[in-house]
């Protein structure tokens, strides 16, 4: 009877524990390790049913909204996943035919134009779907080639534009000065793959600027191969959780993704990187060819471009497209 009822109580504590998961997304408190990191807000369907998000178990964090007939699907680079929510409202109450009805999208552009290719079907665990995007928007050079390939229809918008930084835990425990103190041997690294993320490239030629191809070699080859190099599959997710659970000291990230984490009150910080060493990117967007929804693809491309958007996205640090 003793071990009977020891055992009813081991299960109801891990009930319990599991139920307060499931309601982790509706809940206020301080956020946690594991993503998703806004509470919901980063979803406009209604109704929502079931609320079932367990962290670290259960947690489609990079898509958003009812695949229920949605009325507008957008397929966005993941450097600014937490800057849709408030993007996303602001359109809808310009243009509420679509409260409710918008589906999007925030993982890797690279992973997006492949799943732009598998025809829009994607799988996610034990979840496959299909879903065709009306715009995608990435780096300035990526959308002027996907529509010189013809997956895309111009012409490009752009709209903000972003530099890097260096993600490190709160007080920068590894004392992490500057982009040289990368390569050092006992600094353990969390940085984008090359493959499929676009940053890679710019933080490349930061590393260069830097310290010469040296640098560069040692954090993107050296050190991958040690081990002490990380590379991600999904930075914006993946190198603030690596930094909280101390897998990684430092990783090189958008500075707009180290200033999200600590406006949520993650124990995150981040050390600036020069104006000489560092590099921007330009974000644009283009309607995607044979969209179902064009018309839609066209509002949000000239909403994005608006004050009310740019003054979302400059609450993260990033600053309109000037031109040039």
């Amino acid at each position: 009877m003793h071990r009977f009822r020891k055992a009813m109580l081991a299960g109801c504590a891990v009930a319990l524990a599991l139920s307060s998961a499931a309601r982790a997304e509706d809940a206020k408190g301080p956020p946690g390790p594991f993503p998703p990191w806004q509470h919901g807000d980063n979803n406009d369907a209604t109704p929502r049913g079931l609320p079932f998000t367990v962290p670290e178990v259960d947690v489609l964090a990079d898509f958003h909204g009812s695949l229920d007939d949605p009325k507008l699907v957008l397929f966005v680079g993941g450097n600014y996943f937490f800057a849709m929510a408030p993007l996303v409202k602001a359109f809808e109450a310009s243009h509420p035919e679509y409260k409710g009805r918008i589906f999007w999208e925030t993982i890797p552009p690279g992973l997006l134009v492949k799943q732009i290719e598998a025809s829009g079907t994607v799988t996610v665990g034990n979840m496959t779907f299909t879903v065709k995007p009306d715009a995608y928007f990435a780096g300035l050079k990526k959308v002027e080639a996907l529509i010189h390939e013809g997956k895309l229809v111009g012409p490009a918008v752009p709209y903000v534009t972003n530099t890097l930084t260096i993600m490190v835990p709160k007080d920068n425990p590894a004392g992490v000065k500057g982009l040289s103190d990368l390569g050092k041997p006992g600094i353990r690294l969390a940085m984008p793959n090359p493959e499929f993320e676009g940053i890679a490239r710019q933080i490349k030629m930061s590393l260069a600027k830097a310290g010469g191809k040296d640098l560069e070699t040692a954090v993107y080859d050296t050190k991958v191969k040690d081990g002490s190099t990380i590379l991600t599959h999904i930075h914006h997710r993946q190198t603030p959780l690596f930094l909280m659970q101390g897998r990684a000291q430092a990783g090189v990230t958008w500075q707009s993704e180290a200033l999200f984490q600590q406006q949520v009150g993650n124990p995150i910080g981040h050390v600036d990187i020069p104006d000489a060493d560092n590099a921007t990117a330009v974000y644009a967007g283009a309607a995607v060819k044979g969209a179902a929804h064009p018309e839609a693809a066209k509002a949000w491309l000239a909403f994005i471009r608006s004050p009310d958007a740019l003054q979302i996205f400059e609450r993260y640090g990033f600053k309109p497209y000037r031109g040039g």
